[in-house]
């Protein structure tokens, strides 16, 4: 029910005004924008606080740009085909217009030591943006240990020994599937020994 009137308050004009706002408050593209738009979707009720992290990695996993794909999640969720339309001309419109005039206007001081000493200032703070919801992020799902096992295995293997992503996440999802075949197996061979057992209890009496 909740969920229901969260889509009625979603007017397309909403969709386009909030996204327009993420893209255009966020300094540092794709996963600067996490913190912003979990703030906003969850906020609304537009998206569960569990939900986020599978639409984070759906929209990582989906080729192309991580804001324009978490855009078209939501707004797909929110109105269909045309929320989803909406929501990404929402998020990528002000960074198009931001970085045109930029690109316009800036173009003969790039090299210039004030603006490159504002840029210098800026770095620390998109990390910061970036690392902030990732630690939330792994705070609030990595529940047991082998799940931090697997978070740190993957950071070290990305950072230290330069492995690609890709590879990384076609292994989990390899390793995932088998052990999903395996439990589902041996959760059938229960269920079947069981009916036996309930079979034999029955002629028994």
């Amino acid at each position: 029910m909740t969920e229901q009137k969260s889509k009625e308050n979603a007017s397309f004009f909403k969709i386009f005004l909030i996204f327009a706002k993420i893209g255009a408050f966020t300094i540092g593209g794709g996963y600067a924008m996490i913190p912003l738009i979990q703030n906003e979707m969850v906020k609304r009720g537009w998206l569960d606080e569990k939900e986020f992290p599978d639409l984070i990695a759906l929209s990582q996993a989906a080729p192309g740009i991580l804001a324009v794909n978490i855009s078209i999640f939501v707004g797909y969720k929110l109105r269909g085909t045309k929320g989803s339309i909406v929501a990404t001309l929402g998020s990528i419109l002000p960074s198009f217009l931001i970085i045109l005039a930029i690109a316009m206007a800036f173009t003969g001081y790039q090299d210039n030591p004030v603006v490159m000493r504002i840029f210098k200032g800026i770095r620390p703070v998109v990390v910061a943006l970036i690392a902030a919801p990732m630690v939330r992020m792994a705070m609030q799902n990595n529940r047991k240990v082998w799940q931090w096992a697997i978070m740190l295995a993957s950071l070290a293997m990305t950072a230290f020994l330069s492995i690609s992503p890709i590879y990384i996440m076609l292994c989990v999802i390899v390793v995932a599937s088998g052990v999903t075949i395996y439990n589902d197996k041996k959760l059938k061979r229960k269920m079947q020994i069981k009916k036996i057992k309930d079979r034999r209890k029955e002629d028994g009496k």
